[in-house]
């Protein structure tokens, strides 16, 4: 079975804008995110999507290689405005859906897979972290930068967009695969 041929025809069956298939081994990956990610970002510690939840730099590159091959892709939302923070995030719950459905895909194909996506999972009002274990650990996806990978050098690395304009947004997930 080629993968990348299977995973071709069922991204057909998604609006998926750009995809590009990249070894995990070639990844960018470093500890400068995961400190912008503690220095910056409001969900850092609140979480189980997020650090220091998903593990250390070093634990989340040990898990990575532990899957050979990767998928990048994206799709597109159009808002009015980009800077209105409640309209610009609610345009990431279609993208999350396609992005289980992916995954679901290719575990269905015979493959094993870890996927990343973007911003912190949303799927519960309240996040159980710390006190309590993830109530939906079959759905969550930990973000892609809380890993340490660059997503810019990525996205360059497989000739994707990265800027569609003030009023387009890309959202990527991140699925790194292997067969079972």
């Amino acid at each position: 079975m080629d993968e990348q041929k299977v995973i071709e025809q069922l991204l057909a069956a998604y609006p998926v804008y750009q995809y590009g298939f990249f070894q995990s081994k070639d990844l960018d990956i470093n500890s400068r995110v995961r400190e912008i990610c503690q220095t910056e970002c409001e969900r850092y510690g609140t979480s189980w999507s997020c650090p220091p939840a998903v593990g250390t730099v070093e634990e989340c590159r040990e898990k990575i290689e532990k899957f050979p091959e990767g998928l990048l892709f994206s799709t597109v939302a159009e808002v009015k405005n980009i800077l209105d923070m409640q309209e610009t995030l609610s345009t990431r719950f279609a993208h999350e859906e396609i992005t289980v459905s992916v995954e679901r895909e290719m575990r269905k194909n015979g493959l094993d897979v870890l996927t990343l996506s973007s911003e912190s999972c949303a799927i519960c009002s309240s996040c159980a972290y710390p006190g309590a274990p993830c109530r939906h650990p079959d759905r969550m996806h930990p973000c892609i930068e809380s890993h340490g990978i660059v997503v810019s050098s990525l996205v360059e690395k497989l000739k994707m967009d990265y800027y569609l304009g003030e009023q387009t947004l890309l959202w990527f997930s991140l699925i790194l695969f292997r067969k079972r």
